[in-house]
C-alpha cells in the first residue's frame, strides 16, 4: 500500500476540473495545489514577486511550441515555469499526499510511482454553460474564452512536456465530467485513487 498519493489533474476549460480537484482534496483530507497555492509557493522559493509569478503562471513562451522539460529558453515565462516545476518536485519529495492542478505536473513527476495522472474533459455545450454561469457571460462568449484558454493550456503543456496535452496515452484516467457531474466525477476519481493506492 502506498503511503503517499499525488493526483495530478489536467483539465479542459469549463470541465470543472478545478472544482473536482478541490472536492477530491477536501474529501480525502489532503492539500489541493491550485493556481493560488502554486503561485504562492513558486514566489516563496524563487524570491520573485507574487504578482509577477501570477501574471506569468501557466503561460506559454511563444510559437513554435516545441520545447521540453529541462530545455528552457531564457525568458520570463520559462523562468517562472522552471521554478513552478521545482516547487512541484519539492512537494512530491516531502512525502505529502495531495492534488495538483495543471502546470505539467503529470510530466514533471513522470516516473514517480505514487502519481495518478487524471485528465478531465467535458461536452462542449456543458462546458460553455458552466463558464457562462460562473463568469456571467453569454454562451457565445464562453465558447470563445474556453477555446482560448485551452489553446494556452495545450501550448504550455506541449512546450514543456514530452507528451501531448489530453493524449490518452499520457494519463492513467480520462473522465468526462458531463456524464457524472462535479460531485459524481470527484467520487469516481476518489474510488480509482483508493484502488491505485492499494497497489
Amino acid at each position: 500500500m502506498k503511503e503517499q498519493i499525488i493526483i495530478t489533474i489536467g483539465r479542459e476549460s469549463g470541465s470543472g476540473g478545478h472544482a473536482i480537484a478541490k472536492k477530491i482534496a477536501d474529501e480525502m483530507g489532503i492539500e489541493c495545489y491550485d493556481k493560488k497555492k502554486l503561485v504562492e509557493g513558486t514566489a516563496k522559493i524563487s524570491g520573485m514577486d507574487r504578482n509577477y509569478v501570477k501574471k506569468l503562471d501557466e503561460k506559454p513562451v511563444g510559437f513554435p511550441f516545441s520545447g521540453r522539460i529541462g530545455a528552457f529558453e531564457d525568458s520570463p515565462e520559462s523562468n517562472v515555469a522552471r521554478k513552478t516545476f521545482e516547487y512541484i518536485r519539492q512537494i512530491a519529495a516531502s512525502g505529502e499526499s495531495c492534488v495538483i492542478v495543471g502546470r505539467c505536473a503529470d510530466s514533471v513527476l513522470k516516473g514517480n510511482p505514487n502519481v495518478l495522472r487524471v485528465f478531465v474533459v467535458g461536452d462542449v455545450e456543458q462546458k460553455n454553460k458552466r463558464l457562462a454561469r460562473i463568469q456571467q457571460i453569454t454562451p457565445e462568449e464562453a465558447d470563445e474564452e474556453r477555446k482560448e484558454t485551452d489553446r494556452f493550456r495545450r501550448a504550455y503543456h506541449n512546450f514543456y512536456s514530452d507528451t501531448k496535452w489530453g493524449d490518452s496515452r499520457a494519463y492513467d484516467l480520462i473522465v468526462n465530467s458531463s456524464r457524472l457531474g462535479i460531485q459524481g466525477t470527484a467520487d469516481y476519481i476518489k474510488k480509482f485513487a483508493e484502488a491505485f493506492k492499494e497497489i
